[in-house]
C-alpha cells in the first residue's frame, strides 16, 4: 500500500475505483420524472456506507445549490432511481449573499435501504402520515417513534425517565455519572477521597422537532451529594422514525483544577429492566476482530454434570426462551446454579481488553475472556427484550470500559464508561515543572531548544472538551448473533451519505479551488499517486504508534525523531500536531478531490479531535486554540489559528452536524479574548506590548492567521444566519485591509470587534510572515474573491498571492521594499496559481509549478523513501519515512490539489 514504486498501471486501477430549530419540509414525494425544478437539477446522493439491513437508523447529509436557484423557505422532496418517492425532512444551512438556499440538510431513514441510488431536488411536499411524534409536559417531553416511546425529564439528575416499546418499559433511569478524585492513582497518594456525581439538566431544548428526526439538546452540570458542581456537559439525543435506535452524543468540559480534580470515571447508565428467569437473561460484547461474540446468560445452563438437553441449550445459547421442561435431574436443583449478576468489560490499552463477571458486589471477580480491540457494543436483556449499547470508536479512545451490574435483580444497569474506571484517574497536570522559565527572556530560550512555548499557568486543561458518540437499541428481543456484528458495524461505521463530490465540483463550493482526481496524464498520475501515499502513510502511521486514546484521538504528530526512529512526542513544540498548517485543511480537501470514505473518517476523527480537545470552550482562554504541544493543551501560544472555523465547516455543511454547530458559533466573537490573549507576546517586542488595547474595544489582529480565522467565522455565521450585522463587519474588515498602505504586506493593525473596522497603519514598512497564509487564509480568501463583490480586496489579495514568492526586484518594484527570508514556498505556489488562474496569467501559472516542483521549504516529489527499522534499534519494527514531516505534508497536499485546480491545464510534462 505504501510502496512508493508501485506501477502507474497498477495505480491508474486503483485510482479509477477510488475516485468513482428550523421550520421543517415534512416531504414525500410522489412519482416524479427527473425534469429540473426551476432550472434546478436533482441532486445526486452518493453511499460512502449504506444502511444496514434490519437496523432501523437514520442519516443526514448536506446539499449545496446554486446561487439564487433556491428560494428561502423552498420544499424539498427526495426520489430513488426509480423516480419513486422517499421519504425525506430538510432544513437549511447556510444561504448565498442573495438569500437563496446555499446548503440544506436533509435526513432520510431505513425507508430509503433499498434504493441504490438517491436524489434530491426542490419541490413541493405532502405531510408524512406517520412521524416521530414530540409531546411536552410541564415535566417531560415525550418522544414517540412509532416504535419507541422515551419519556425525557426537565430537571433533575435523570435525563431519561423510561423507554418503552410495545407498551413495556424496557430502560428507564438513564443518567449521567462522574467519579472524582482528589489526588491522581499513584504511590505517593496515601490516602484517596472519591466522590460520585451525577449529571444535574440546567436546560432541555427541543432543537428539532421533524418528522423523521428529532432532536433534544441538553446542558448541565454533575453534581455530588454535597452539591459540589464540576464537569459542565453537553447531550443531544436523536431519535428518527421507526426507529429503536438513539443516537446520543456526549460532550464534556473540563473545568476543573488539575491538581485537585482527578476524574476516575465519567460515563452514562441506563437500567434494564429484567423480569423473565435467571437463566433467559443475556450478556453481550461484541470483538472487533473475528467477528468475535461474548455470549453468556446470567444463570448458564451449559457444561453442568446434568445434561439439560439441546432444545434448552440451543435456546439459551442463542438468546430464545428457554421453556421450564426441565429433566428433574436438573430443574429441582436450578437453585445451585450460581446466577453472575455484574459483568466488566475494560478496554485499559489500544489492544488489550478483559472480560470479567462475579455473582455480586461482595464476592470475587473471575475472568470471563480476553482480546485485543473490543467493538464497544453491549446487551443486556431477556428473550422479550433488553438494551443493546455502545460508545463508537471504543478501542480507540480507551481508556474505555462496559459494566453490567445487579444482572440477577429485577432492574440491571447498563453502564457505558467513556472513561474507565478500572484505569488510573484521568491525569491532566502539565508534565513539568516549568524548569525556572519565570520570564519572556528564559521562555524564549526554552522555545529555541524544544519548540515548545512556555509561560506558567497557561497549560491548563481547564476548558477543554471530549465529544463521544453513543448508540442505543432498545429491542424486544435478544439479537441474534448476526445482528449483534450488524449493530456493531453500524455504531462503528453509522451510514454515510455525502452530496455527490463531482456536482460539488460543478458549484465550486469552498472557493473552486479543488478538484476531482485526474490521472489522465502521467504528470497529474504522478501528483495522484503521492497524495495517496501520503494519506495511506498517516493512516499507517496512526496504527504503528498508536495514535489512540481519550485525548489523543484524531489528532497526528507533527515532527517525526529519526534517531530514535519515533515521533517526538516528548520534545515540546514538535509532539501533537494541533492542526499546525492546516492539516485538516489537508484532509477535507483530499475527501473532496477523491470522494473516498476512508478519508471523510479520518478528516472527521479529526475535526472532533481539534474542535474539542485543542480548544478552551470556557476560562480565561476560550475560545481560542493552543498550539502544538507534548500535552494538546499545553502550549502557552492560545491562538484563533488553531480554533478557526475554517477547519470546521466543511464538516458541517457536509453532514449538518449540531455539536460542530456549537462550535462555530463559539468563534463568531473569538477576537475579544485577544484583548486578554496577546498574540505577540512572546515576540522580541513582547515585553512592550501594552496589554490594554487602544483603540477603544479593538484588539490587536494580524492579516494573516488572526484574520483568517475571524473572517472563516464571520463568513460561516453570515451564511448560516443571514445576519446583516455579522455580514457588515466581515465586509467593512475586508475593505479596511484593502485600505492599508501595503494591503496584507502592511502586515498587521487595530480591529474595532464591533463594527469590523481596521485603524489604517501608520507604518510604511511591510510586515509578513510565511505563516499568515497556511492556517486557512488562502482559503478564506479564496471562497470569498468568489462569493462577494469587492475590487479592492481582490487586488489587495491577488497582490499578496503574485508577490509573496516573487523575486525581490519585483517586490522592491510594487512595495518599495523587498520580503527577504520568506519561507513556504511550496506550500505559497498555491497562491501564485491562483494569481494566474484569476489573471488568466500563463506565466504566472508556469511559475506556480516551477515553485511547486521545485520543493522550497517543503517536499521534492520522488525523493521519499519508506523504510522498515527493526530489531533492536527499536521497542517494534517500524517503518519510516524521514522526508515527511506534518507541516510539508499538509501543505503539499493543499497545493498540489489547489494547483491541480487552477492551473491543471498547465502542468508540465517531466
Amino acid at each position: 500500500m505504501y510502496n512508493l514504486s508501485e506501477s502507474r498501471r497498477g495505480f491508474l486501477k486503483k485510482s479509477a475505483l477510488l475516485v468513482s430549530s428550523y421550520p421543517f419540509r415534512n416531504t414525500l414525494s410522489d412519482s416524479l420524472t427527473f425534469a429540473p425544478s426551476n432550472g434546478v437539477n436533482p441532486v445526486e446522493l452518493k453511499w460512502l456506507a449504506p444502511f444496514k439491513a434490519g437496523i432501523a437508523s437514520g442519516v443526514t447529509c448536506g446539499v449545496c445549490w446554486p446561487q439564487g436557484k433556491v428560494k428561502k423557505g423552498s420544499d424539498f422532496i427526495a426520489i430513488d432511481e426509480k423516480q419513486q418517492g422517499l421519504p425525506v425532512q430538510s432544513r437549511p444551512l447556510a444561504y448565498w449573499p442573495d438569500g437563496s438556499l446555499k446548503w440544506t440538510a436533509h435526513t432520510l431513514t431505513t425507508d430509503s435501504i433499498t434504493a441504490k441510488q438517491i436524489f434530491v431536488k426542490p419541490g413541493k411536499s405532502k405531510n408524512l402520515d406517520k412521524k416521530v411524534l414530540v409531546t411536552e409536559t410541564s415535566d417531560t417531553i415525550q418522544v414517540d417513534t412509532g416504535t419507541i416511546r422515551c419519556s425525557i425529564a426537565r430537571s433533575g439528575s435523570v435525563l431519561i425517565r423510561s423507554i418503552v416499546r410495545q407498551e413495556r418499559e424496557i430502560v428507564k433511569d438513564g443518567k449521567l455519572i462522574l467519579l472524582l478524585q482528589d489526588q491522581p492513582d499513584s504511590e505517593e497518594s496515601l490516602v484517596i477521597r472519591r466522590e460520585n456525581f451525577q449529571g444535574t439538566i440546567a436546560c432541555v431544548h427541543i432543537e428539532q422537532a421533524g418528522p423523521l428526526r428529532s432532536v433534544i439538546k441538553f446542558t448541565g452540570i454533575h453534581q455530588s451529594a454535597s452539591g459540589q458542581k464540576q464537569i459542565p456537559f453537553v447531550v443531544r439525543l436523536y431519535f428518527h422514525h421507526n426507529s429503536e435506535a438513539i443516537r446520543v452524543m456526549h460532550t464534556l468540559i473540563y473545568d476543573g483544577e488539575e491538581s485537585q480534580h482527578f476524574i476516575k470515571g465519567i460515563g452514562i447508565s441506563f437500567g434494564v429492566t429484567l423480569k423473565d428467569e435467571l437463566y433467559n437473561r443475556h450478556i453481550r460484547f461484541v470483538n472487533s476482530e473475528h467477528e468475535g461474540v461474548f455470549a453468556e446468560a446470567v444463570q448458564g445452563l451449559t457444561g453442568l454434570r446434568r445434561d439439560p438437553g439441546k432444545a434448552i441449550t440451543d435456546a439459551q445459547l442463542n438468546g430464545k426462551s428457554v421453556e421450564p421442561n426441565f429433566p428433574k435431574e436438573v430443574g429441582t436443583r436450578l437453585q445451585y446454579i450460581p446466577a453472575f449478576g455484574d459483568y466488566t468489560l475494560s478496554q485499559g490499552e489500544y489492544n488489550a481488553f478483559s472480560i470479567r463477571k462475579r455473582t455480586s458486589a461482595k464476592h470475587s471477580w473471575i475472568t470471563a475472556g480476553h482480546g485485543q480491540k473490543a467493538i464497544g457494543l453491549a446487551y443486556l436483556g431477556t428473550s422479550s427484550g433488553g438494551l443493546a449499547a455502545g460508545i463508537r470508536n471504543f478501542w480507540q479512545s480507551y481508556p474505555a470500559q462496559l459494566d453490567v451490574r445487579d444482572a440477577n435483580t429485577e432492574t440491571g444497569r447498563l453502564t457505558l464508561w467513556f472513561w474507565a474506571p478500572d484505569a488510573p484517574a484521568m491525569d491532566l497536570r502539565f508534565y513539568h515543572d516549568g524548569m525556572e522559565q519565570d520570564t519572556f527572556a528564559k521562555q524564549r530560550e526554552g522555545l529555541e531548544i524544544t519548540y515548545e512555548d512556555y509561560e506558567p499557568g497557561f497549560g491548563t486543561a481547564k476548558g477543554v472538551a471530549r465529544t463521544s458518540e453513543v448508540m442505543l437499541w432498545v429491542v424486544e428481543a435478544t439479537p441474534s448473533r448476526e445482528t449483534l456484528l450488524e449493530m456493531a458495524d453500524t455504531l462503528q461505521n453509522p451510514p454515510l451519505l455525502v452530496c455527490d463530490p463531482g456536482y460539488l465540483e460543478q458549484l465550486k463550493v469552498f472557493g473552486g479551488n479543488w478538484s476531482r482526481a485526474d490521472v489522465s496524464v502521467p504528470a497529474k498520475a504522478a501528483l495522484e499517486k503521492q497524495l495517496d501515499y501520503y494519506f495511506n502513510y498517516y493512516v499507517h502511521q496512526v496504527e504503528q504508534h498508536q495514535w489512540y486514546g481519550f485525548w489523543n484521538y484524531g489528532d497526528f504528530m507533527h515532527t517525526y525523531d529519526p534517531d530514535r526512529h519515533t515521533w517526538r512526542y516528548d520534545v515540546g513544540g514538535f509532539a501533537w500536531d494541533n492542526s499546525e498548517l492546516s492539516t485538516d485543511l489537508w484532509l477535507w480537501y483530499y475527501f473532496l478531490h477523491t470522494g473516498r470514505a476512508d478519508v471523510f473518517r479520518v478528516a472527521e476523527a479529526m475535526t472532533r479531535h481539534t474542535g474539542e480537545v485543542d480548544v478552551h470552550h470556557l476560562g480565561p482562554f476560550a475560545p481560542l486554540g493552543s498550539r502544538h504541544n507534548v500535552m494538546h493543551w499545553g502550549c502557552s501560544a492560545k491562538q484563533l489559528r488553531i480554533s478557526t472555523a475554517a477547519n470546521r465547516r466543511m464538516y458541517y455543511y457536509l453532514t449538518g452536524d449540531e455539536r460542530v454547530g456549537d462550535l462555530l458559533t463559539e468563534q463568531v466573537e473569538a477576537a475579544r479574548t485577544l484583548a486578554k490573549i496577546i498574540p505577540g507576546r512572546k515576540l522580541p517586542q513582547g515585553e512592550d506590548v501594552n496589554p490594554t488595547p487602544h483603540p477603544l474595544d479593538s484588539v490587536p489582529v494580524g492579516f494573516g492567521t488572526d484574520w483568517g480565522a475571524i473572517a472563516a467565522a464571520w463568513l460561516t455565521q453570515w451564511e448560516r444566519t443571514g445576519d446583516p450585522g455579522i455580514r457588515k463587519r466581515l465586509l467593512t474588515s475586508m475593505r479596511a485591509i484593502a485600505a492599508q498602505p501595503k494591503g496584507f504586506f502592511t502586515g498587521s493593525s487595530w480591529l474595532n470587534v464591533s463594527t469590523g473596522e481596521f485603524t489604517i497603519s501608520q507604518d510604511k514598512d511591510i510586515s509578513v510572515s510565511h505563516l499568515s497564509a497556511v492556517f486557512g487564509l488562502t482559503e478564506i480568501c479564496e471562497e470569498l474573491v468568489a462569493l462577494v463583490n469587492e475590487p479592492a480586496f481582490t487586488k489587495a489579495w491577488l497582490q499578496y498571492c503574485r508577490l509573496y514568492n516573487a523575486s525581490e526586484e519585483e517586490q522592491k518594484s510594487e512595495l518599495g521594499q523587498s520580503a527577504s527570508k520568506l519561507n513556504l514556498q511550496q506550500g505559497h505556489s498555491r497562491l501564485t496559481a491562483f494569481a494566474a488562474s484569476h489573471t488568466q496569467d500563463k506565466t504566472l501559472a508556469a511559475r506556480a509549478w516551477k515553485e511547486f516542483y521545485a520543493g522550497k521549504a517543503g517536499i521534492v516529489l520522488g525523493k521519499g523513501k519508506l523504510v522498515t527499522i527493526k530489531g533492536s534499534q527499536v521497542l517494534n519494527p517500524v517503518e519510516e519515512d524521514r522526508t515527511i514531516s506534518t507541516n510539508a505534508v499538509a501543505q503539499w497536499g493543499l497545493a498540489a490539489m489547489q494547483c491541480l485546480a487552477y492551473v491543471g491545464q498547465y502542468i508540465p510534462e517531466n
